[in-house]
């Protein structure tokens, strides 16, 4: 029978060795269905599992994998780092790394908080999408009248009554209301590149101008008539001929600066004009037409015009023999101005060994600009009014409202502001040294000034923007802009009022006013900082980089009659007002149907404060309509801030410059010394808010530091 078979074989198993039964068993036991080799066996082959269960006379319990094995994903930790000596790894570490459960802790919140920021992404995307769905409101721009041929720039005076524009034939003044031409001023292969306009009297006017060839010129219009009063730089031999690169004018008329280029070398002249003899000398040419006397007979001399100084870029300070600080304290001369680098104590050899230092560790770096050009300098210059603190102008004599007292200077590459002083004699030698210097940490890029020129903000290179407080002579703040494309190419400050005229003039409102800043890069992206005294300044991005070359603004311009605007004019032709205060578009303007916006990349257009009113250039459409003349007309165009709805709330009256620093500027020292502890008085809290962080900081940083130590000893200890 097949029992006794079974029973058999199974006693025969018992007979044998006791180790090989032992060897079965461990092997059922371990490897749950597994087959054990039986080297006794005569045959020499491994005998089935439900055999060797029977032959033992045992029911061993099989367990058998359902399913197949997997294997096990694998940590993100060795199994080495759970050892109690893994989590010294680094002695230097403030913190060790965190054992278990900890570890597992710290990743299921990371995960929540990755989580979160991908939904947080999420929405802020279909919110972003949302918005550009939702286009905002267009107003459009009317035609006005025909420019001349080739209108390069427009000017508006300070009055709204006038509009002057530059072209290919000369300049011409016509009237900002009826928009009809009152008087030009022709002349063959000549173009104006470049118009500035300031009124200097009741009826007159004085215009400034550049044309293609480089030459500056000064104009005067008066009783509908132009005259032309000085050439700046003209000169009789042509190898000598210079070329004005920027020619500017102040408000008032006063004064004017130009930047000279000849033969490779660049400086700066300023000019003071007489304008009350130039005021005579218009109304004689005035009655002298009258008279109808025939052409020639009638011309005026004019008045000459007195050269103030002659500023030329600060020279790359050289070796000196100069041994002891006393020889330099006697170089220094009256002591009034520091920083410039001219009077120090290295010599030749210090400055030639840190230029072989310097150039054995930038070796590949330089050798990449070797084929580049050099870059040429140029300078940026702002006029300044009287405020607060600033020599010469502690002598007791009233100026008048709105006359520049001094301007600033910065050349390409420098870190220092230059200021100078305005209150000189023609007498004086044209060649002069700075009276303030305004020192930086970084190259300076770019610069703005408010208008009633109490705050200078400066784009340095390092992303840093720094706003100067000329009334108290301080850095009111220093920000920094964390960008990857922070490479500043404008800053302008924002005309944001809040209070009325009166209160911002009161001292307290002086101290705790909000400036606001409006920073571009050169990708196209804009910043806003906010700053001020006793403020906490912070910044906020408005525009990202545009993804096409289209969208990159190529002007933004800070509207003074609009609050918290600015005009924003891209490569494409699109223009937009842009609240930067609140982030948001305020609307669109567009030229109508017949025409187009005129050079897009370089706009030809003039804000007009009295009138609030854009004026701009616009090219006719040849996709529109008939184009019967074979000629590109142009036309001026208008828009009217005040008579838009969309426009009207953000209308404000911006005081006049002029009353603004009347009310922060002082002729005594006595009453600026007075306004300036009365700063210190309000800024109190301030000042010992910052010296209790910073000493709760140093605080800190001991007791890290003392930890530190502990640790290193500890390990010191360990390790021995």
């Amino acid at each position: 029978m097949r029992t006794s078979k079974k029973t058999s074989s199974s006693e025969s198993h018992r007979r044998s060795a006791p180790g090989q039964a032992s060897a079965v068993t461990l092997m059922e036991l371990s490897g749950g269905g597994g087959c054990c080799y039986d080297d006794a066996s005569p045959q020499h082959s491994p005998p089935c599992p439900t055999e060797t269960k029977t032959n033992l006379g045992l029911r061993m319990p099989v367990h058998t994998r359902k399913d197949p094995m997997d294997i096990p994903e694998p940590s993100d930790h060795y199994m080495c780092e759970e050892d109690d000596d893994s989590f010294l790894v680094d002695p230097e570490l403030l913190r060790d790394r965190l054992p278990q459960p900890f570890r597992m802790i710290d990743k299921v919140l990371d995960r929540l908080l990755d989580m979160a920021w991908d939904t947080i992404l999420k929405r802020e995307t279909a919110r972003m999408a949302e918005e550009t769905k939702k286009k905002p409101p267009v107003v459009e721009l009317s035609a006005a009248t025909q420019l001349p041929k080739s209108t390069n720039c427009l000017a508006c005076s300070e009055d709204g009554r006038y509009i002057s524009m530059g072209h290919s034939q000369g300049l011409s003044v016509s009237c900002a209301s009826s928009f009809i031409c009152v008087a030009t001023w022709l002349e063959d292969r000549l173009e104006i590149t470049s118009i500035q306009m300031s009124s200097v009297g009741g009826n007159a006017y004085l215009l400034g101008t550049v044309d293609d060839m480089g030459v500056a010129r000064v104009f005067a219009y008066h009783a509908e008539n132009i005259h032309l009063l000085r050439v700046i730089n003209d000169t009789e031999d042509i190898s000598q001929r210079s070329i004005c690169m920027t020619f500017e004018l102040s408000k008032g008329g006063d004064y004017g600066a130009a930047s000279i280029s000849c033969g490779g070398a660049l400086w700066l002249e300023v000019y003071r004009f007489p304008l009350e003899a130039w005021l005579k000398d218009l109304e004689l040419a005035a009655s002298h037409k009258q008279a109808e006397n025939p052409p020639g007979v009638s011309d005026v001399k004019w008045s000459s015009v007195a050269l103030l100084m002659k500023i030329k870029p600060p020279k790359i300070p050289a070796g000196t023999t100069l041994k002891s600080p006393f020889e330099v304290l006697q170089k220094t001369g009256c002591g009034r101005v520091f920083g410039s680098g001219r009077n120090h104590m290295i010599s030749s050899h210090q400055w030639e060994e840190q230029d072989a230092v310097f150039r054995s560790m930038y070796r590949k770096y330089l050798s990449t600009d070797t084929d580049k050009t050099k870059e040429m300098r140029h300078c940026t210059k702002h006029f300044l009014l009287p405020c607060g603190l600033f020599p010469g102008h502690s002598e007791g004599k009233s100026q008048p409202v709105g006359l520049p007292v001094a301007f600033c200077v910065w050349w390409s590459g420098s870190h220092n502001l230059l200021q100078y002083l305005l209150c000189r004699t023609p007498k004086d030698k044209p060649d002069v040294e700075p009276d303030m210097l305004w020192p930086n940490a970084h190259e300076i890029l770019c610069s703005a000034v408010s208008v009633c020129t109490r705050y200078i903000s400066l784009g340095l290179d390092a992303a840093l923007v720094t706003v100067w407080d000329r009334l108290l002579g301080l850095p009111l703040s220093v920000v920094v802009l964390s960008a990857a494309d922070s490479v500043f190419t404008q800053i302008l400050f924002v005309d944001h009022r809040p209070v009325s005229a009166e209160e911002s003039l009161l001292p307290q409102a002086v101290a705790s006013a909000k400036v606001y800043l409006l920073v571009v890069c050169k990708s196209g992206a804009t910043h806003v900082v906010t700053t001020g005294r006793g403020i906490e300044s912070s910044t906020m991005q408005i525009t990202e980089r545009p993804k096409d070359c289209g969208g990159v603004p190529s002007v933004i311009s800070s509207v003074p009659f609009l609050q918290g605007l600015s005009l924003v004019v891209q490569k494409d032709g699109k223009m937009l007002l842009q609240d930067v205060i609140n982030k948001a578009t305020v609307c669109c303007l567009i030229p109508p149907t017949s025409h187009l916006l005129a050079a897009p990349w370089d706009p030809v257009y003039v804000l007009s404060t009295k009138r609030q009113t854009l004026f701009i250039r616009g090219d006719q459409n040849l996709s529109h309509g008939d184009s019967s003349t074979g000629d590109c007309l142009s036309q001026l165009l208008i828009c009217h801030f005040g008579e838009s709805a969309i426009i009207e709330p953000y209308i404000t009256t911006s005081p006049d410059s002029s009353k603004q620093q009347t009310g922060i500027s002082y002729v005594a020292l006595e009453e600026a010394c007075n306004l300036y502890l009365q700063q210190r008085v309000l800024t109190a809290n301030e000042r010992n808010g910052a010296t209790t962080q910073t000493w709760k900081q140093l605080q800190e940083h001991v007791v890290a530091v003392q930890q530190r130590q502990q640790r290193l000893r500890g390990a010191a200890a360990v390790s021995e």
